[in-house]
């Protein structure tokens, strides 16, 4: 979830920079009139080709000086939301980083908390260890054995029913699969 937003807004941000790109590109000063229509129409007010003429290139000029504010008007907007999306960006990674700290600790806790658990392992009788794992869940006992002594680990598994034992040293052989 957390990657399609950073890829949406880095979309978004690509966008806002080729729209920016583009407007830098083509300058602005080839859209402007170089001539007054009033300078234009000296001396030619008696020909109405001339006028009407002259009357296009004004509306036209006029179309283009709004179409730029509209221009300029985009270009703020799009500005002001490309300082938004960096703003999120920002919060986001810093909620990133909090969450990535937090889930460190966590992860730091419970291996602590693992850890005196494998050594209360350790120091039971591998009959009444073999008891207690039997009746966790496989996937747990799994981690508890694959943690103990290798040597308490063996006396535990031959204190275990067959067929659970068997099943223990699946997940233990998962686990060792995943890396864990």
């Amino acid at each position: 979830m957390r990657r399609q937003i950073l890829s949406v807004l880095g979309g978004v941000m690509i966008l806002a920079a080729a729209g920016q790109a583009v407007m830098l590109a083509d300058g602005f000063s080839r859209l402007s009139a170089n001539a007054e229509p009033s300078a234009l129409m000296a001396g030619c007010t008696d020909v109405p080709e001339a006028v009407a003429l002259a009357e296009t290139l004004r509306e036209r000029a006029l179309r283009i000086d709004r179409y730029m504010q509209e221009v300029e008007r985009r270009k703020a907007e799009i500005s002001f939301a490309e300082k938004q999306l960096t703003e999120k960006l920002i919060e986001l990674r810093k909620l990133k980083q909090q969450v990535t700290l937090g889930n460190q600790g966590q992860s730091q806790v419970q291996s602590e908390d693992i850890a005196r658990l494998i050594a209360v392992y350790d120091q039971m009788k591998p009959e009444q260890a073999a008891m207690v794992l039997s009746n966790l869940p496989p996937d747990f006992a799994a981690q508890i054995l694959a943690r103990v002594q290798p040597e308490t680990g063996a006396r535990i598994m031959t204190s275990v029913e067959p067929g659970h034992a068997a099943v223990l040293t699946s997940y233990m052989g998962a686990l060792r699969a995943a890396g864990k």
